[in-house]
């Protein structure tokens, strides 16, 4: 078996396990949402991804998205500096795409819990992010090796640590 199929069956794992799980519903989403969808299904799950249109992970991660219920608008840019510079994503936390969810900057290969808790308790910050591409997050091959940190970009540009998963 050569390495393409040992990642593409890995892969097919991690999308399978992280499927089984199901999300709940959420309460108004997005800062200043007002939204009285009750759920992430309502305005707030119509999402916007940008990234490069060579990026085969990105196009993974918006399939990921669409399983968990979002409706993925999917931009391909070949400069993505400037949509990283718009929304304020400091350097060393990117990755490769940037997703917008709910009025919020959804930096990298973040799984829906993140998101979840993120849209659920509102806070005033930019987004989330996790950055780089790690092995075994969605959309990414491999498998986890450890917790991912996801970092929340505050106002300011600064950032902290957000969760762990």
């Amino acid at each position: 078996m050569n390495n393409n199929s040992k990642i593409m069956i890995a892969l097919s794992v991690v999308v399978l396990l992280i499927g089984a799980f199901s999300f709940k519903s959420w309460g108004n989403v997005g800062p200043n949402s007002g939204s009285s969808s009750g759920s992430v299904l309502g305005d707030s799950a119509k999402v916007v991804l940008y990234k490069s249109p060579s990026c085969s992970c990105c196009a993974s991660y918006a399939k990921y998205l669409e399983k968990k219920g979002f409706e993925v608008e999917v931009i391909n840019k070949t400069d993505m500096s400037p949509i990283k510079d718009e929304y304020g994503i400091p350097r060393n936390m990117e990755s490769c795409h940037t997703t917008i969810i709910g009025g919020y900057v959804v930096e990298g290969h973040i799984p829906v819990e993140a998101i979840e808790k993120l849209l659920t308790d509102k806070p005033n910050i930019k987004g989330i992010a996790i950055p780089g591409m790690p092995q075994g997050s969605p959309g990414m091959p491999g498998f986890k090796s450890g917790a991912f940190s996801v970092y929340q970009v505050n106002q300011d540009g600064s950032t902290s640590k957000f969760m762990e998963l």
